[in-house]
């Protein structure tokens, strides 16, 4: 099985990112751990897109 450079830590980033984003629509819910799941999952994606692009042989 090949999986390519990057594009793991890019679908955790998707998931966390979605994570705070659903969490931030809540109003019962810490906005600090919101924002912190939704930042945390932002450079995830960011850096799996960066390896993803690198790597891309």
């Amino acid at each position: 099985m090949n999986i390519r450079e990057g594009l793991i830590p890019t679908t955790l980033g998707t998931a966390v990112t979605a994570t705070g984003y659903a969490l931030k629509q809540k109003r019962r819910s810490n906005k600090m751990v919101a924002n912190t799941l939704f930042g945390f999952g932002l450079a995830h994606v960011v850096l799996g897109a960066i390896d993803l692009v690198q790597h891309r042989r």
